[in-house]
């Protein structure tokens, strides 16, 4: 059989493994699919120099970048079962069933995981195992007729198909035995396809049609797979939920943006992100369907009356809306990773003090529904900002991408310490007895924002046509709020940039310097930016480790 064909009937015994677990995690839960769950494993076991790279490199699809590597690495090892089931059949199901361990493995390291979680794997693997021999057997065809191997007969000794009893024959069993002189018997038939063949038994040849129509039935039991396993995790009814929601009126609504908060000026970021473009950084690589009609948030650890709301219950509650700006601790200086938007849910604040928070708790840990954990300041919760339980974003139900249908918003912190989306548990501890995901991995257990400012006209490399430039962009302080932006290009002095509008400190501010005479050569453009407590950002170079980039955003332009 040709190498192509072997490794062609283990890569489709991988994707009919594959599609069997997806149906299978889509009734258990979705961590259970293996997939997923070593994907998940390797974002745990990443060390955070890896993490940061992989967000600058691959940005928003570092997720599906990581998916796309575990599925071939699985192909890889399926197309291996399949070469070397071809040698011996004992090899191939010892191939898949060492990556189901290890696809096992991941599955029950999960946060939450249980027996249960287990049945995707042993299902996927025997699927697979069951469907290697399958396809190497439909790749031989029976030889054409006359070229039957007779069994020995009776007190013969045992024999192979090429040479007598207790030896062999190194003469391939497809050629003709020479006649003395070197030539031929003619009246032997002429050589054929390459066969398999066994004492007793009928030769067989390789059957390219026979192993592409299996290959075909294979895939197709894999394309069932996954769209029963869509159809399983809930997805449809998640979508449709959401879609059928109605919200109810803020009972505290935002303060109206003041004219002038939007300077409307082409490619420069508008005042709110719209849901499509918002940035999205989480450790998902299988975003969480969770059924509003069976979602609770359970508050409990060092309170006085534990509390555990239903979607419904929360709904019924007076909604606050609030103007955010959110903004990713994994954000360069100058990054993407920042955005502002109109937020609609209820005080968490409120819920805190009916739960009787008690004196010494000073975290918040909460638990996403994928098992995820984020640590926030129960302090910061506290002191009278817009830290919501939210259910909407810029007047729309929350995308299921950002947290549908409960995510955390809180002003002031970088996303990792108070951003949790998917929303399922708070529990009031500390920080010297708990802690949460990020925080062992290296990363600082508060975080808050830092003061930062961005260039978003010119672009970085543009080319510029001599003469008055626009010199625009956002600046952020969180909480502090923006007092005042300053520009600079070659090092010259600094001068300042018109501020657009804010409603609140919780929201960046738009900036503009419209007025720069920019002359032929190459030229080097600075910002930076003081918040409302008189500070102004440091010019100095940090990463994103351990707790947000410090730095100066600078680009480099042409004008011709």
């Amino acid at each position: 059989m040709p190498s192509w064909a072997a490794a062609l009937a283990g890569l489709v015994a991988g994707a009919v493994a594959v599609g069997v677990s997806l149906p299978a995690a889509g009734v258990v839960k979705a961590s259970a699919f293996p997939p997923a769950a070593a994907g998940a494993a390797a974002v745990d076991l990443a060390p955070a120099w890896l993490k940061d790279w992989a967000i600058r490199t691959f940005g928003e699809h570092d997720k599906t970048v990581l998916l796309a590597g575990v599925l071939l690495v699985l192909a890889a090892a399926a197309a291996a079962a399949g070469l070397l089931a071809a040698r011996n059949p004992r090899y191939g199901p010892a191939v898949l069933g060492a990556f189901g361990a290890l696809g096992l493995l991941a599955v029950l390291t999960r946060p939450g995981a249980g027996p249960a979680d287990a049945l995707p794997t042993l299902l996927g693997v025997a699927a697979g195992v069951f469907t290697l021999p399958l396809l190497l057997r439909r790749a031989l065809a029976p030889a054409p007729a006359g070229r039957r191997r007779p069994s020995p007969g009776p007190g013969a000794g045992p024999r192979d198909a090429s040479g007598p009893a207790g030896g062999s024959d190194p003469r391939p069993a497809s050629h003709p035995d020479p006649l003395p002189g070197g030539g031929s018997d003619p009246q032997r038939p002429a050589p054929q396809t390459p066969a398999v063949m066994r004492a007793g038994e009928e030769l067989r040849a390789f059957d390219r049609r026979g192993l592409l129509t299996a290959a075909l039935g294979g895939a197709a039991v894999a394309g069932a797979g996954a769209v029963a396993g869509r159809l399983l995790t809930g997805r449809a009814e998640v979508d449709t939920a959401r879609a059928g929601l109605a919200l109810p009126r803020p009972a505290v609504p935002a303060r109206p943006v003041p004219a002038g908060s939007d300077l409307r000026i082409p490619g420069l970021s508008p005042f709110f992100t719209p849901n499509r473009d918002f940035y999205r950084v989480d450790t998902a690589l299988v975003v969480p369907r969770v059924d509003p009609a069976d979602w609770t948030l359970r508050i409990g650890g060092m309170v006085d009356r534990p509390v555990e709301l239903t979607f419904a219950d929360l709904l019924a509650r007076p909604l606050v809306e609030a103007d955010v700006t959110l903004c990713c601790v994994s954000n360069e200086v100058g990054g993407p990773y920042v955005g502002n938007a109109r937020w609609l849910g209820v005080r968490l604040a409120d819920v805190l003090r009916e739960a009787g928070v008690r004196a010494g708790a000073d975290m918040l840990l909460s638990s996403s529904a994928d098992g995820w954990t984020c640590g926030t300041p129960s302090d910061v919760v506290l002191d009278g900002r817009d830290a919501l339980l939210a259910v909407a974003m810029n007047g729309e139900t929350l995308p299921v991408d950002h947290g549908f249908p409960v995510r955390l918003v809180v002003p002031g912190l970088y996303g990792y310490v108070s951003a949790t989306k998917w929303v399922t548990e708070i529990k009031a501890t500390r920080f010297d007895r708990d802690e949460a995901y990020w925080t062992p991995r290296g990363w600082s257990a508060r975080g808050p924002v830092k003061t930062q400012s961005r260039i978003d006209l010119p672009k970085a490399g543009a080319e510029l046509p001599a003469g008055r430039t626009v010199i625009a962009g956002v600046a952020w302080a969180q909480h502090r709020g923006v007092d005042a932006v300053e520009v600079r290009v070659d090092g010259g002095p600094w001068r300042q940039a018109r501020l657009a509008e804010a409603p609140t400190a919780d929201t960046w501010r738009q900036w503009v310097l419209d007025d720069w005479d920019a002359t032929p050569g190459g030229h080097t453009i600075e910002v930076r930016a003081t918040d409302a407590t008189g500070r102004t950002q440091t010019a100095e170079r940090a990463p994103v480790a351990p707790d947000g980039a410090t730095g100066l955003h600078a680009v480099t332009v042409t004008v011709t």
